[in-house]
């Protein structure tokens, strides 16, 4: 009698210890990275992608290093969407050991081609016509194109104009990614770099630097 009581207070406890595994493998965390490619083929961390729990009202969106990170359930299907990317499911697996479940997700970006548009700026092609022989095509307007449309005023556009915003993210976006390589070390200098030399010997015979200095002046 005792064995036999011995031995339902085992079955209980091993099933009872089942019983908890199961239900703490039932929620977990999941967690991850978001990345897209970049227009070199670098990765690039895609900051504000929603995260989703398809069927639900549970969700999140990625941080600006890409990051996220929720509370889901086995057997759940994630939905990760972004304006201008594809949408992309996940599906957590119930042969998961571990409460924690990392993911680095890839997003692609999406083409969406829309219908041809033709704008004219005349209402008929008669009145482009009339407008077209009433052009002025003298000299001083050909002149004042060419100076428009001199190497030299387009070089100083290209250098003084401010950045767009896709320009000013991009460089802040890879600012930080370099930060966050070299976080904890001396980042790389270029006076040790034989490249860098070699450019600047090859720059220095052209006379880049000369016409630098006479353009200055």
């Amino acid at each position: 009698m005792k064995y036999f009581i011995l031995l339902f207070s085992l079955l209980c406890l091993t099933n009872n210890l089942l019983s908890q595994d199961e239900e703490k493998l039932r929620y977990i965390q999941f967690s991850g990275v978001i990345v897209t490619e970049g227009e070199s083929g670098e990765i690039l961390p895609l900051p504000y992608t929603n995260i989703s729990v398809l069927n639900t009202s549970r969700g999140t969106i990625s941080e600006f290093d890409g990051f996220f990170s929720l509370v889901a359930e086995i057997g759940d299907t994630i939905v990760f969407s972004r304006v201008g990317f594809e949408t992309v499911q996940h599906e957590i697996k119930d042969t998961l050991t571990s409460d924690y479940y990392s993911w680095y997700q890839v997003m692609s970006k999406d083409e969406v081609l829309l219908p041809e548009a033709v704008i004219y700026p005349w209402p008929s092609k008669e009145h482009y016509k009339i407008e077209f022989l009433a052009l002025d095509v003298s000299n001083d307007l050909r002149k004042q194109m060419e100076e428009n449309l001199a190497e030299q005023v387009l070089k100083e556009m290209r250098n003084t104009l401010p950045k767009d915003g896709t320009e000013a993210y991009s460089y802040e976006l890879q600012r930080q990614i370099t930060e966050a390589r070299y976080s904890g070390q001396y980042k790389p200098q270029n006076i040790f770099n034989p490249m860098a030399w070699a450019q600047f010997i090859k720059a220095w015979k052209r006379g880049d630097f000369k016409k630098k200095k006479e353009d200055k002046d």
